[in-house]
Parts: C-alpha cells; structure tokens; sequence
C-alpha cells in the first residue's frame, strides 16, 4: 500500500493498478482515490465502469482506443470480472501495448498469480494485496477514527471493540457509527457502549458457546443457541458453524503441538492474529480425541436431520447438551 499512496500522492500514476483481497472497505477506499487521482472532479464523460462476469474484453479494448473527452486519460474501471482466474490473452496481450490515454483499474477478490492478466499488469503497472489488517493497524486506525469525532477510546476498550464486531473494515465503519450517535455529548467510549448498541458477529457467538461446552456451563451454552435461534438462525446452520469451530479448534491444536507460533498458526489457519490467539487458548480445554468426537457426532446428526429421524431444532439441542454436561468426554 505504500507504493500506491506515494502513486496518489505524487501524481506519477501507472497506466493499470490491480487491486485484490478480502478487504472490502480498502478496495473501496482506494478506487475512489485513484479515480479522483485519474480524472478531475466530476468528469464522467471519460469514465467507464463494468463490473461482474460475462464482460467483453473486445468492447474494452474498443473503448480504450478512442481518445478521452478533453483530458488526458480516459479511465476504465472493471471489478469482479473474473479475468484474473480465467485467461483472458486479448486483454492480457493488449496491456502490454496500451497506449497512455488510458488507465485501467481491475478490483477483484481472488486472482491467479501463475495467469496472463497477472503477469501483464504486474510488467506494466501496480499489484496491490489488501487484506485483513492485523490487530495493531486496525487499533491505529479505530483511534484516529475516534479522535477525528472528538472521542476518546481506551486501547483495552478498542481491543474489545475488535473481538465483538470482528476485525471487517467495513463492518467496524458502521459499528463506529453508531456508537458515535450512540455517544453524542460525551467524550470516551466505553466497552458498556460496545454492548449497548453494537452488533456481534455470530462467529463470536459460536465462540462462546464453544467455550461454555468446554467450560461445561450448560445453560450458558442452551441461552446461546436460543439467542441465535432468536435472530433467526437455522439450528443447522448453527450445527455447521459449530462443527466448523470444532475443526479448526483441533487444526489449531495440532499446529501448537508442531511447536507453531501464533504467526505461523494464524497463516496456516487463515486466522487473524487476533483471534489466533483466542482459538490455541480454548483448543486446550479439549483433547484431540474429543475434538474428533464431537466433529463424528455433529455429521451424525446432521445425517439423522437429513434423513428425518430427528428435529433440526431439537437435535442440534441435544448435541450442545450432550458436550456440555458435567461429565467429561476427554481420552
């Protein structure tokens, strides 16, 4: 990203940007800087956006051939296009020739490294990754969002913040928001502001019912699954979200006794830091064969729903008391 701020900054812009990863709120964020960078305030004459599959790499380069409107460059958006994991050696062929009346800008999800379209932009223009951001960038950034508003955070407070919301940039942008409104007239936001208005993530919620198995609290686990059947969530959904926790619980498991760090498991994992930390912390209320257990049980189930030998609802009860009894389960 520094390379492209500097890009921004100095006006010295590449002829094609390509901007991928899970990032939403970065993608966004940088599009519209790099279009008010390209083009002047209100010029749509020399703008053109495409977006989804089915786009025609013809029609693109058709476009990229006729001159732009009184400016310099004509700029051509294209995002979610799927160019970038399918070949494309029209587009990709002509990248490399384009002229410099115009400027493409490419945002997708996921690419191929080893494609056409990648290594075309990559000679001739600017790749940029933007990913999930780790817990130090986004407790930077959280602060400078709240000190833009007048507020105060307390760093525990942010961190908090970051474990109930999820680390989504986007998503934190209208949890912000709303404490925000939520505040107005005072000063710090509290974590009892957090539980006030913002929204958790049923991730997390699958998390400490998770941990209320492990910790055998029963009814704490039950008054979990009912708030999610609450919101509306299918019981197996639920299971599927469970199981999957359960899983990843025992990956996590396996990787600390590797001798892993919380770095190398966060990688592996496709966790982030954060939450890394969070998961190799409850993977030791379990053993490995529980964990196996339960993952056995969770598909047992789900094939009995199938099959309706039993009740979505009242099965997916019944695995959650079964795992937090009193009794242990461990090897």
């Amino acid at each position: 990203m520094k390379s492209l701020n500097e890009d921004i900054k100095t006006g010295n812009l590449k002829g094609v940007y390509l901007l991928y990863g899970e990032e939403s709120y970065l993608k966004k964020q940088y599009k519209d800087r790099l279009t008010k960078a390209v083009l002047p305030e209100g010029d749509q004459m020399n703008y053109a956006y495409y977006e989804g599959k089915g786009i025609n790499p013809a029609e693109i380069i058709d476009l990229a051939e006729t001159m732009p409107f009184f400016a310099e460059q004509r700029l051509i958006v294209i995002e979610n296009s799927g160019f970038f994991k399918n070949a494309v050696p029209e587009l990709s062929d002509y990248i490399k020739t384009m002229p410099e009346t115009v400027c493409f800008l490419f945002i997708e999800n996921e690419v191929d490294k080893r494609g056409r379209m990648y290594k075309a932009v990559k000679d001739k223009g600017r790749i940029v990754e933007l990913k999930r951001q780790d817990e130090k960038t986004l407790l930077y950034w959280i602060a400078g969002n709240v000190k833009r508003e007048g507020r105060m955070i307390k760093e525990t407070t942010a961190k908090y913040l970051l474990a109930m919301a999820g680390d989504d940039m986007e998503g934190l942008v209208h949890e912000l928001e709303k404490l925000f409104s939520y505040t107005l007239g005072r000063t710090e936001i509290t974590a009892e502001d957090i539980d006030a208005v913002c929204t958790v993530k049923i991730t997390n919620q699958i998390f400490d019912m998770v941990e209320a198995v492990a910790m055998k609290k029963q009814k704490k686990a039950l008054d979990h699954y009912y708030d999610l059947l609450a919101l509306k969530e299918p019981p197996m959904r639920i299971l599927f979200l469970l199981s999957r926790q359960f899983k990843l619980l025992l990956h996590v498991k396996e990787l600390r006794e590797k001798g892993c760090d919380k770095g190398t498991i966060a990688k592996t994992a496709g966790l982030h830091p954060f939450v890394a930390g969070k998961y190799m912390q409850q993977s030791k209320s379990f053993s490995k064969g529980e964990l196996r257990r339960i993952m056995e049980d969770a598909a047992d189930t789900e094939e009995m729903v199938k099959t309706g030998r039993l009740n979505d609802r009242m099965s997916v009860e019944l695995f959650i008391v079964r795992y937090s009894a009193a009794s242990e389960y461990k090897d």
